[in-house]
């Protein structure tokens, strides 16, 4: 397999500025076809600066970005067709069913051999086919938008925080949509604040801060190359327990529920404490190890938490503005 049938996506040496502002600093990666590929970084680490450039809605100031071999610069009509984009937030006509939103945008996007009941069935939607968008849940509008988003069977779907703000079983059914577009072998370029969905979904992870990769590969191997250790929590214990744990020389801290919790490097430590509780009469509730997660791994890497904030590097209404622009660009290059 050459290089050119192996990538979606192909950055190199990408640079944005704004002014004096560096925004996206020297920056190179690659996507593989038919991968999940999560990109994570805070607000105003470069992050949607970048997707923008890929996905021609900006032009970088340097380097270079190939979107399935084509640079993304001078194919924009070329590129725009064999790409889908779910913006943070969709939104559509209230009055107009499942259906009919659809069918909607597969004409507005000239797309005449769209699958309408194929999408609708993909995102699991059946059932609500003759509901208007107004009656649906937050998490099936999302799912409406990613089927909206494959009206052109695209090749390559970019999806920006496709499950902000939905309750976790709703959460849970997307992420079954987007697994079930790796399986039809779609590229999946995916934007998220939650750890857990880039950790299930993603087959490789960028963590990128102030403009500057930090960290690329599986989520397993970052978590490894990172984190070696694991969490003891005991729960509901007294002074007792945390003065025993302490002596034995581990470090254990209080939680908000009167638990503790304990960094233990090696699996025997938790047999160890917990026959060090016992031969000194310390009681607790119950107990729970838990091995590192992505969340740590970018905590320990940048310093902060992943906090949702909308408002991204654009400021003000960012989602609906690249919602607004890149789908006029796109019906524009279309007609």
């Amino acid at each position: 397999m050459t290089k050119e049938t192996e990538y979606a996506i192909e950055v190199e040496r990408l640079t944005k500025r704004y002014g004096e502002l560096l925004v996206v600093n020297d920056i190179s990666f690659t996507v593989r076809k038919g991968e999940v590929f999560a990109f994570l970084g805070t607000n105003g680490a470069g992050k949607t600066t970048t997707v923008e450039i890929i996905e021609t809605i900006r032009t970088p100031t340097s380097g270079k970005v190939r979107l399935l071999g084509m640079d993304v610069t001078k194919g924009k009509r070329d590129i725009v067709s064999r790409i889908g984009v779910l913006p943070q937030g969709f939104n559509s006509f209230d009055r107009i069913t499942v259906r009919e939103t659809i069918q909607y945008y597969s004409r507005l996007f000239r797309c005449r051999n769209s699958d309408v009941d194929g999408l609708i069935e993909l995102v699991d939607l059946k059932e609500k086919a003759q509901e208007q968008f107004k009656n649906l849940s937050g998490g099936l509008k999302q799912r409406l938008g990613i089927a909206v988003a494959l009206v052109n069977d695209p090749e390559v779907v970019f999806l920006d925080e496709p499950t902000t703000g939905l309750d976790p079983r709703a959460r849970r059914e997307v992420w079954k949509v987007l697994l079930g577009l790796k399986n039809k072998g779609k590229t999946v370029f995916l934007t998220t604040h939650y750890m857990e969905e880039a950790e299930l979904l993603a087959d490789t992870v960028i963590i990128i801060e102030k403009g500057k990769i930090i960290a690329m590969d599986s989520p397993s191997e970052l978590i490894e190359g990172n984190v070696n250790y694991m969490v003891l929590t005991l729960q509901s214990v007294g002074e007792k327990v945390f003065e025993i744990v302490r002596k034995m020389g581990f470090e254990p801290v209080h939680d908000n529920h009167w638990n503790i919790k304990v960094q233990l490097e090696h699996t025997d430590d938790v047999q160890k404490i917990l026959n060090a509780l016992k031969e000194g009469g310390a009681s607790f509730l119950g107990l729970d190890v838990r091995k590192p997660n992505l969340e740590e791994v970018f905590l320990k890497l940048t310093g902060k938490t992943l906090h949702e904030d909308p408002a991204g590097e654009g400021g003000g209404n960012e989602p609906a503005r690249r919602w607004r622009k890149s789908r006029r660009e796109h019906q524009e290059l279309l007609s």
